[in-house]
């Protein structure tokens, strides 16, 4: 692998492409330091000091963010309002008619869907980057935190602006830098900014770890967790990769003189369809009571059952509860991103069947019966991995930010898998052997 790396950078044009990527991602760690104007540094880093493992609702973003969320910077939103703004948009395809010709019109129509991300992105920006700002003046941002309400020391409204407007800005540029690596750089820009958001929060986890550890002074613990994350990333590794593969035979057509079909093809079915998509559906949806009970401020009944059940993260109801919407939002997003009758009638225009199957209805039938049947483990694989940082914050007395489980690892794993194959096929057409054997 490290001669696949040195063959790399011997190519000039490939080492271009990766010095402009590894250029963009020290832009990027840099604007996540760069703090906000408005906001005294000195109280926030006091607060992060004594709430460190006490991220409460902010967690998510804050790993999305690469830890800018809580130190208030420039790419405090990171690329979470692009992400949003993706699924948003992905989803109203389905159900407007217009999103969806668009869809179909291919490339130019896929532009106009990427412009209107942009909007959108930018205004779910403004939307949080307010809120945002409206929790750090209340003092809520960090709890159990003495100088929490000093955080925004001048809470006049043209400061409220500029900052929101400065966060806005800071999603704007994280979005263009994203799109900079996936025009001139290696990868998907956006799927690139998350990764390294969510590993520069590895050491840090990590060393945490080591230090709230009893036993030989943590290095048991840290080395336990270490073991424990190799055997993840190799269980994610294997079902990322896993598929069931339905086999596609097209009859010959003659056309003129030139015989044309005839081929045997499959349709890749994974046994993970949807991605890290419904953990994330599931994370933002339990989110939305607990934010609703920390700023109602009442002491009523529902929002003390709520603060004790679905705040801290550990408690029964809301393990069972993120379990059971993983697994709801998996066959969701499988049911609205696969169409088995589009498939089935594509493959009847050109004259493709699946052999012992016939052609139109019963196809769309059976492609509907095997999607299930993989969708099952699918979902079951990724309610446990997301539970995973749960388990370690009880039995390791672990931080949230426990970093091999739940969103981080799936999201690693998978942008890494599909950087390095880019890298792969790159180097495979210089009929260099690559990083796969």
């Amino acid at each position: 692998m490290l001669t696949a790396f040195a063959r790399a950078f011997k190519t000039p044009d490939l080492r271009k492409k990766l010095l402009f990527t590894l250029g963009i991602i020290v832009l990027f760690r840099l604007g996540a330091h760069v703090p906000v104007p408005g906001i005294d540094y000195s109280n926030v880093q006091q607060c992060m000091d004594e709430a460190k493992s006490q991220q409460g609702l902010f967690g998510l973003v804050n790993m999305f963010s690469g830890g800018a969320l809580l130190q208030i910077t420039i790419f405090a939103l990171g690329i979470m309002p692009y992400i949003t703004a993706s699924i948003i948009l992905q989803l109203l395809t389905v159900v407007i008619p217009r999103l969806e010709a668009l869809k179909k019109e291919g490339q130019s129509g896929q532009a106009k869907i990427t412009q209107y991300t942009r909007y959108l992105t930018v205004a779910l920006a403004i939307l949080q980057g307010t809120g945002l700002v409206a929790t750090a003046r209340s003092g809520s941002l960090f709890q159990n935190c003495q100088v929490g309400n000093e955080i925004v020391p001048d809470q006049s409204i043209f400061v409220t602006i500029t900052m929101v407007i400065t966060m806005t800005a800071g999603t704007a540029v994280v979005m263009w830098l994203g799109e900079l690596i996936t025009d001139r750089g290696i990868g998907n820009g956006m799927s690139i900014l998350m990764f390294i958001s969510i590993a520069a929060g590895f050491p840090g986890a990590l060393w945490a770890i080591r230090q709230q550890g009893k036993i030989m002074d943590g290095w048991l613990e840290f080395s336990l967790v270490i073991v424990c994350g190799l055997a993840m990333v190799a269980l994610v590794v294997f079902v990322e990769q896993a598929q069931r593969r339905i086999p596609v035979q097209y009859a010959k057509r003659m056309i003129g003189r030139r015989s044309y079909g005839g081929t045997s093809t499959y349709i890749p079915l994974k046994v993970n369809q949807a991605g890290v998509i419904p953990v994330i559906f599931a994370s933002s949806l339990l989110y939305i009571p607990a934010l609703i009970a920390q700023f109602s401020g009442s002491d009523a009944e529902w929002a003390v059952w709520i603060e004790n059940n679905f705040v801290t993260g550990d408690h029964p109801v809301y393990i069972v509860t993120y379990f059971l919407l993983i697994v709801f939002f998996a066959f969701f997003y499988v049911a609205i991103s696969f169409n088995p009758e589009e498939v089935a009638d594509n493959m009847k225009k050109y004259g493709g069947f699946i052999p012992g199957i016939r052609a139109g209805r019963p196809t769309a039938e059976y492609l509907s019966y095997v999607l299930n049947r993989i969708t099952w483990p699918g979902s079951l694989y990724l309610g446990l991995i997301a539970l995973v940082p749960t388990v370690a914050l009880v039995t390791l007395n672990a931080n949230q930010n426990f970093p091999f489980g739940g969103t981080s690892i799936l999201i690693i794993v998978g942008v890494g898998l599909e950087t390095v194959k880019q890298i792969e096929s790159q180097l495979q057409q210089r009929h260099y052997e690559g990083f796969l054997r």
